[in-house]
């Protein structure tokens, strides 16, 4: 069972989403708090496996609680359920610690993905989320930051290269015909930069990324 505290200041969202979450027989809501302070509190007293938050929220907002959370809390996964989008926030959020950025537009299924998701280990982003960053990137001209002085030794210049067009939010498909490289390398290589980098898909690849500064 995935135990899960919930924390947004609108009563009538939380208890939606309870309804929701819920309705999976997998998932159990153990409590709900109305900001980031709160949720704190409830972790300390329960423990939960994840807790899903907003970020507006009053006396102490979502990355904040994310902040607390975690310095105290780092094996409790933390996604943000939010409307706002802004790289600012984002870039924030992931450095605070976050597991996962979602937007208040998904559909019921893709939240109960995203908490089994996160339950499991795994790092997820909004596509829309991933797209704000990487324009934020591009458009403050930073990308090219990320050069082979920035990892550990074990990374070479292609695969740099290929890690750069992944910030930029490009597909295998488009960053084969970028390298003038088959699809296929480009996927065998990106298995192979994940391995090394001991993460587990390219979500977790960007965030790392984000997180370390990199970018």
């Amino acid at each position: 069972m995935i135990s899960v505290v919930l924390a947004d200041d609108q009563r009538i969202m939380s208890e939606g989403i309870k309804l929701i979450l819920e309705g999976d027989k997998e998932i159990k809501v153990v409590g709900l708090a109305s900001n980031g302070l709160e949720v704190f509190n409830l972790c300390e007293e329960l423990l939960p496996d994840i807790v899903l938050m907003d970020i507006a929220m009053p006396v102490s907002d979502g990355i904040a609680g994310a902040k607390l959370i975690k310095n105290k809390f780092n094996s409790i996964k933390i996604i943000i359920l939010t409307g706002c989008k802004d790289a600012e926030n984002i870039l924030n959020a992931m450095n605070s610690g976050a597991n996962g950025y979602m937007l208040k537009d998904i559909n019921p299924e893709e939240l109960i993905m995203t908490v089994k998701s996160v339950a499991l280990g795994l790092n997820v982003m909004h596509k829309d989320v991933i797209f704000s960053v990487t324009e934020h990137v591009n458009t403050n001209g930073i990308t090219s930051k990320v050069t082979k002085g920035t990892f550990d030794h074990c990374i070479n210049e292609r695969e740099i290269s290929i890690i750069r067009h992944i910030v930029e939010g490009m597909e295998n498909r488009e960053i084969a015909r970028s390298l003038y490289m088959s699809e296929g390398t480009i996927k065998n290589t990106i298995s192979g930069i994940l391995k090394k980098l001991n993460l587990k898909d390219r979500i977790q690849l960007v965030v790392y990324v984000i997180k370390n500064g990199l970018i």
